[in-house]
């Protein structure tokens, strides 16, 4: 037998060309990226990769071996539980919560925080308010604290302010670490500070050395600082804690919160126009591509829904969207609480794009493109039946609601 290395024209071709169906499956894999801020991110759950335990991310799936298993009958891993019985000092992170989950930032926050917490610090998550969130015991949450009444709901600033310093008393935490983001943490953090008298650190993207690095200069330099005790960090400060599970064990305060006497009025949510928020900054995000067939009926949907509307690079080239609406590596990356995406296959560029969403539903002809293997939810259908049976779905949904209010 020749050991000369045969080429397959074919294979570079479909290698190229990325509006072929095969494009994806012959990319390589991908262990690393630059995320939107600059920072090297890992795919922590790639084979091989091994993790800051020491715990190496092997193949179940049979992928490695040629076997077609399916995904539900992949082992699913246990990961050690990390328990600190009597804590030496506690790092406390008060999460956005957007939504009443915790949000991809709030996950960042919360690695920081396990880094500076080492084997002899617990992690204490502050919570404003009911929520919805069940994985603090994954995202690296020791201890849980929820500050509940109506006095926190909404727009409540000063008295939040009060609850963090009631929480100060008592646990005395050898660091404050908020989000510094539009969502409120920014805002919060600021706060706080200027209660307890602190100088915080701001625009926080790294903690080395005992330095906090924060942005400055538009964002054009790097700020170096001791290690502040009130941090307010920005997105990708730290990678998310994926190798261990917590206990999150619920603790309470000792003492009620002294109720402030508000200067704030809360008038409630405004509404606004979805098409008016920027891509970068959208929470539910309605996405076309080529698949789509009835435009009309997309933007119907996207409208219905109340959702900003984005599209695939060949919608956009095609001329259905606009520019702005470019979702992807060569468009706008996005961190959306949910991304629905009809008719998109899912090239590299896409994937790319839509990486740090927290839910992604895919509406899809092909069971097996790369967008259904990347999506929570995946639907296998014609589009247009799909979008005009949500739409009655909604409308029938809101009309019961008024039925049981009235």
């Amino acid at each position: 037998m020749s050991d000369i290395i045969r080429r397959d024209p074919r294979a570079e071709w479909i290698a190229r060309n990325r509006l072929h169906p095969l494009h994806a499956a012959m990319q390589p894999a991908q262990h690393s990226w630059m995320g939107p801020n600059g920072v090297i991110r890992k795919n922590l759950h790639g084979i091989g990769f091994i993790g800051p335990n020491g715990i190496k991310r092997i193949d179940r799936s049979g992928a490695q071996q040629g076997g077609a298993v399916k995904r539900s009958a992949a082992v699913e891993v246990q990961l050690p539980l990390h328990q600190v019985p009597a804590p030496a000092f506690y790092i406390s992170v008060v999460p956005d919560m957007v939504g009443g989950r915790l949000s991809s930032h709030d996950r960042d926050l919360l690695g920081l925080a396990h880094q500076l917490a080492g084997q002899d610090g617990a992690v204490l998550a502050v919570v404003f308010g009911e929520h919805k969130e069940n994985a603090f015991a994954t995202a690296g949450v020791d201890r849980l604290l929820v500050l509940e009444g109506e006095e926190f709901s909404g727009y409540a600033p000063e008295q939040r302010v009060q609850g963090l310093r009631a929480v100060d008393n008592q646990f005395n935490p050898r660091h404050w670490l908020l989000p510094d983001s539009r969502s409120g943490g920014g805002e919060l953090g600021r706060r706080f500070a200027a209660a307890l008298g602190e100088r915080p650190a701001t625009r926080v993207w790294q903690v080395k050395d005992q330095e906090c690095i924060g942005r400055a200069g538009a964002g054009l330099q790097d700020l170096a600082r001791p290690v502040a005790r009130l941090i307010l960090a920005a997105a990708e400060c730290a990678e998310p804690v994926s190798e261990t599970r917590h206990e999150a064990l619920p603790v309470e305060l000792s003492t009620s919160v002294a109720r402030s006497l508000s200067r704030i009025e809360d008038l409630g949510a405004v509404a606004v126009d979805p098409a008016t928020i920027p891509m970068a900054e959208a929470e539910f995000i309605f996405s076309g591509g080529n698949g789509v067939k009835d435009w009309a009926l997309f933007h119907e949907t996207a409208a219905v829904l109340g959702a900003t509307e984005g599209a695939s690079r060949v919608a956009v080239d095609d001329g259905f969207m606009a520019r702005d609406r470019q979702v992807g590596a060569s468009g706008t990356w996005v961190t959306a609480r949910v991304y629905v995406a009809v008719g998109i296959s899912g090239a590299i560029q896409h994937l790319q794009g839509i990486g740090a969403c927290d839910k992604v539903v895919a509406i899809n002809l092909d069971p097996g493109c790369d967008m259904i293997k990347r999506a929570d939810l995946s639907v296998i259908g014609e589009s247009a039946e799909i979008l005009q049976a949500l739409i009655e779905a909604v409308a029938a949904y809101r009309n019961e609601a008024k039925r049981d209010a009235a």
